[in-house]
């Protein structure tokens, strides 16, 4: 930006001087050996065969407890994160941690998940970028995965968490919660949890889906897109890129457009409309409001993110598919012995309520389908904290006295 354009612009100077203070997006946001650890604590899960029949090996997880076990290992619950989400559900920002806890309204001492009454687990997933084994990650050969990492599928994922609770000596999960992406592992959970001798007492599918729909795929095709053809994408490795010569912009667009499907249409005209931003003018250079809102969220991503783990993980939520080569979607949710409390927003235009409908049809477990109403669409399921918690909070405590009856 030049001179006269920060003159006639005030509100573009003023960005652009918060841009210079936070300095160049990193190459890369994900945690990094030799990076503080935080509150992440690590497990060494072995070798991993792959639906894609790659074979990954040394896989690590990043994971955070909170609460105890209890004697009889009854009361171990499960949180499993969204997209751009990691382990750190609660606690500050600070060494290792870019960002406080994504999930703070929920988990705590008399929170939701009461961690003064359970034990609660938080993984960052296969494939992630904060600590858990994902492209950033050191292959043998002492490089960056990059481009080599292979893709995963929700299966895959649930698998390495599966040695995870091996690991912490968990046989039995009193709840497997999760939202979004998260979801999809939480019935992947349900499923494969019991074949492995790993039981699931409930589940908590969170605005999610049994089954990624045509429109879901559509809208993640433009997304992968803007980040391969992003030049300093270099086909997936660019790790020993400088500060500002990564694929932030790929990232940043991709972020944007996934952004409007995680918000409403009712929201964006009534919070923006045709405001133009600050002082700019949209008939010229400027920018509406909504635009530079976007490219906030964009912004913040390339400062708390990986564009490989980006693109895998997103490519991860393509394959999801709980009755694939188990007799269909229906079949495969008759299967589920676990109760569920399924959880929508009936705003989500990303899942909508239809979806949750489905799998709420299809579980003999199911309790009725709970519905919150939010202008916020898929966001809903964070901002409408106080709801969300209640209903969690009621399951939780109920199917724990149900147990204790038995």
């Amino acid at each position: 930006m030049n001179d006269a354009e920060n003159r006639r612009n005030p509100t573009a100077r003023q960005a652009a001087g918060r841009r210079a203070a936070r300095g160049p997006a990193p190459v890369t946001a994900a945690w990094r050996e030799n990076d503080p650890v935080g509150d992440r604590r690590f497990a060494d899960v072995g070798t991993f065969d792959l639906e894609s029949g790659a074979r990954l090996p040394g896989v690590r997880v990043a994971y955070e407890t909170w609460g105890e076990l209890n004697e009889d290992g009854s009361n171990a619950v499960l949180l499993l994160h969204a997209l751009t989400g990691d382990s750190h559900v609660t606690g500050d920002a600070g060494p290792g941690h870019l960002t406080p806890g994504w999930w703070e309204a929920m988990v705590g001492p008399g929170a939701p998940v009461d961690t003064d009454r359970y034990f609660v687990v938080a993984p960052n997933v296969l494939g992630g970028c904060q600590g858990t084994t994902g492209p950033a990650s050191l292959a043998p050969d002492g490089k960056p995965w990059g481009s080599r990492f292979p893709r995963v599928t929700p299966r895959d994922q649930v698998a390495v968490e599966i040695e995870l609770a091996r690991t912490l000596g968990i046989t039995s999960w009193h709840a497997v919660v999760g939202a979004s992406m998260g979801g999809h592992r939480v019935l992947e959970w349900a499923v494969l949890g019991p074949e492995a001798g790993i039981s699931v007492d409930s589940i908590v599918p969170i605005v999610t889906c049994a089954q990624t729909t045509g429109d879901q795929i559509a809208w993640a095709h433009s997304q992968l897109a803007a980040i391969r053809a992003d030049p300093a994408f270099r086909g997936g490795d660019y790790y020993d890129a400088p500060d500002g010569a990564g694929p932030h912009v790929g990232l940043s667009i991709a972020r944007s457009i996934a952004h409007t499907t995680y918000r409403t249409a009712l929201e964006l005209d009534t919070r923006f409309g045709r405001i133009p931003q600050g002082g700019e003018d949209p008939l010229t250079d400027g920018r509406f409001a909504v635009q530079s809102y976007l490219e906030h969220h964009g912004e913040k991503i390339a400062h708390r993110f990986d564009a490989n783990s980006y693109v895998r993980l997103t490519e991860s939520m393509l394959t999801h598919d709980l009755g694939r080569d188990r007799g269909g979607v229906e079949q495969a949710l008759s299967t589920i012995t676990a109760e569920a409390l399924v959880i929508t927003v009936d705003s989500d235009r990303l899942f909508p309520p239809a979806h949750s409908e489905r799998i709420v049809a299809g579980i003999p477990g199911a309790l009725p389908l709970h519905v919150i109403h939010s202008d916020f669409g898929h966001d809903g399921f964070l901002v409408e904290s106080d709801e969300v918690g209640a209903a969690v909070s009621a399951f939780l405590a109920d199917r724990a006295t149900l147990r204790e009856d038995r």
